[in-house]
């Protein structure tokens, strides 16, 4: 009966770490996203755009990075709704894209699409409980090939890269959050800042990279 306790014990304590992270990681996710409309809408009344690629390329690692080592801090916090906030006033264009003919039913429709993506997979994880781990080293290297052909798009205006590189990134950040939340669901111990601002990327790329796609289709 002792030893039953004993190993029971450990299971319960690794659940509750489980359970805290999720639900830390999920609300800070949602203020997170959040916020960034409000930057996003607040910016496109006001005018305030960030146009450069380099810019915001500079701002979003930046970002990331920062909230990455200080992420046992209260800065940690402030570094993610940096990056929100950065990347909402990046997305203020969008709101007035939406505004032209055709452009808000392509806005509703990828942003639609990314929620279902979202919670589709998140959910799977989350219900099976399958470890998706092994998928960390795939999605390094892929988003490092495709990052720097994101540069080369960007530096050539070559369109049909640019193209397959939006591909990529919808795919790779498709399987970004298997990985994440297979992360939270085996690893308690996992930072709920680190992994907010993980999914927070992941949604954001998905967005961006269906609009894209979906831009180009009608066009």
């Amino acid at each position: 009966m002792a030893q039953s306790a004993v190993a029971f014990y450990p299971k319960s304590v690794a659940q509750i770490g489980v359970s805290k992270t999720l639900r830390n990681t999920y609300l800070l996710l949602s203020m997170s996203l959040l916020f960034c409309g409000l930057c996003a809408y607040v910016s496109s009344r006001m005018g305030l755009f960030i146009s450069s690629p380099w810019l915001f390329l500079i701002g979003f690692l930046g970002f990331s990075w920062g909230a990455q080592v200080l992420c046992n801090s209260v800065w940690g916090l402030a570094m993610v709704f940096g990056l929100t906030g950065f990347t909402g006033l990046y997305l203020a264009p969008i709101l007035l894209f939406a505004s032209v003919p055709g452009g808000k039913e392509l806005v509703i429709t990828a942003a639609g699409g990314t929620g279902a993506i979202f919670l589709g997979l998140s959910g799977y994880v989350l219900v099976t409980r399958k470890n998706f781990n092994f998928l960390g080293g795939m999605i390094c290297v892929g988003f490092l090939v495709a990052f720097l052909a994101m540069l080369a798009s960007i530096v050539f205006q070559m369109q049909a890269l640019s193209l397959a590189v939006s591909a990529a990134f919808m795919f790779l950040s498709a399987a970004g959050i298997l990985h994440a939340t297979s992360r939270m669901v085996h690893d308690p111990s996992t930072n709920y800042i680190v992994m907010t601002v993980t999914l927070f990327v992941y949604i954001y790329n998905i967005f961006i990279t269906l609009l894209h796609l979906l831009s180009f289709s009608r066009d």
